[in-house]
């Protein structure tokens, strides 16, 4: 893993972050089936590979255009040689002692080097510090690298939203307890 420093942003950090690429690419998706039969409801998702890469676009509008953002507790950067290349928006929710992830972006060319995964583990600090003790992960059923980082980190799956997200997208929703 290269060297990097997670720390909470700063306002020269905002250009940088505003221009990361969100969208990923990949082979596979979580596909949703349902069936609804004699008042019983069934919904599967199983994990399918597409016949070519796809490029999945970030279904969130950009935080950086939120009045404030750096007002609000959670925005942590990662850092490497002096410039920022990811960050994470972890949020404490209304739901009891837990933190929710809705933003998580590393710059194409450093992904897939741990900088995700220690963006996460940082936000658990985070919400450890805030005297939460679960996090939720909030990602497209499309967005399969982050699946796979969630599941890895020892997320489970704990719902999903369907049409959640603007662009119709489906919402995965991963959990886990904090020490």
């Amino acid at each position: 893993m290269p060297e990097i420093e997670i720390r909470p942003a700063v306002f020269i950090d905002l250009p940088v972050l505003a221009t990361l690429d969100h969208s990923v690419e990949t082979a596979y998706v979580w596909q949703m089936d349902r069936l609804i039969d004699n008042g019983h409801v069934m919904v599967n998702f199983h994990e399918l590979r597409l016949p070519r890469k796809v490029r999945v676009e970030y279904p969130n509008p950009g935080i950086w255009e939120t009045p404030g953002i750096l007002d609000q507790p959670g925005l942590l950067v990662a850092e490497m040689k002096g410039q920022p290349v990811g960050y994470v928006h972890v949020k404490s929710t209304q739901l009891p002692s837990t933190a929710w992830v809705k933003d998580l972006a590393v710059r194409e060319d450093v992904r897939r080097k741990g900088i995700g995964t220690a963006l996460v583990l940082a936000a658990q600090e985070w919400a450890l510090k805030h005297g939460l003790r679960r996090m939720v992960l909030e990602m497209q059923s499309k967005n399969f690298p982050s699946i796979q980082m969630a599941l890895k980190l020892g997320y489970e799956f704990s719902g999903y939203n369907d049409h959640y997200y603007a662009n119709q997208d489906i919402a995965l929703f991963f959990a886990c307890f904090l020490r």
